[in-house]
């Protein structure tokens, strides 16, 4: 018998779906969030629009924090850092799966666009597949306003969250906008619009978008009773006075 060639081991799958959105038939792509160390000694800040948010991440406790799981999403950074284009063509590959025809992905349940490059591979991805929506919550406002609002695939969603850097350059009367409150009652107050009943709504339902608080008892006490909107303005005014307390 002649020699066999050995088989190309099939890349690790990239589109994976959570518990909390398996049920809306929704899929997701992650990252670690924020900022740490990968396993080659190589740092990195998947979120650099975070502000205040990054003190109580979500994505940085419970399930997030298990070892596979952030191991999983440190070789999705991986591969993007190593090979962007072969990244990108790997996610392709999987998006031509018939299971993803006129379904969601959420790009991050866990990171941000941290990049120009980045983001541009999930912009020419959405244009090169058209049947699937990919939708996001990003704090990256300065980026969106670049690369995406100009010329925007009509199948890539997105809602600026607060809580970030670049809170200040956003406008709720005009822009598509999420916040944290700590209730449903508190969103109901301030007239927004929960998004309790589905994720989706945060980019298919009326705005502005309210989220209540993830049930985390330590987070929830670090937060308190502002909204991530309050909490970034506060800081962001506190950072621009000086130690006499005069606004500089």
């Amino acid at each position: 018998m002649g020699d066999t060639a050995p088989r190309r081991r099939r890349p690790e799958r990239l589109i994976t779906q959570n518990s909390g959105l398996r049920r809306y038939g929704i899929f997701t792509f992650s990252l670690p969030a924020w900022a740490g160390r990968l396993p080659d000694g190589r740092t990195y800040n998947t979120c650099p629009a975070a502000g205040v948010c990054a003190a109580v991440c979500y994505a940085r406790v419970g399930r997030y924090a298990f070892a596979s799981v952030k191991a999983k999403h440190e070789r999705n950074l991986m591969r993007i850092l190593d090979d962007l284009p072969q990244w990108e063509q790997d996610v392709l590959s999987e998006l031509a799966a018939p299971k993803y025809r006129g379904k969601f992905l959420r790009v991050h349940d866990a990171g941000d666009y941290f990049s120009d490059d980045y983001l541009s591979a999930w912009l020419r991805i959405a244009r090169q597949v058209p049947d699937v929506t990919f939708y996001s919550y990003t704090k990256e406002v300065s980026r969106f306003r670049r690369l995406v609002q100009p010329d925007s695939p009509l199948n890539f969603l997105y809602v600026f969250s607060y809580g970030g850097k670049e809170d200040h350059l956003l406008d709720p009367d005009t822009d598509r906008v999420a916040d944290v409150f700590p209730d449903e009652q508190a969103i109901t107050t301030a007239g927004w619009h929960s998004n309790a009943a589905s994720d989706l709504l945060a980019v298919l339902g009326p705005a502005p978008v309210g989220m209540r608080q993830n049930n985390i008892p330590h987070l929830k006490r670090v937060i308190g009773q502002r909204t991530f909107r309050e909490w970034q303005a506060s800081e962001r005014a506190r950072r621009s006075r000086g130690s006499d307390g005069v606004r500089r």
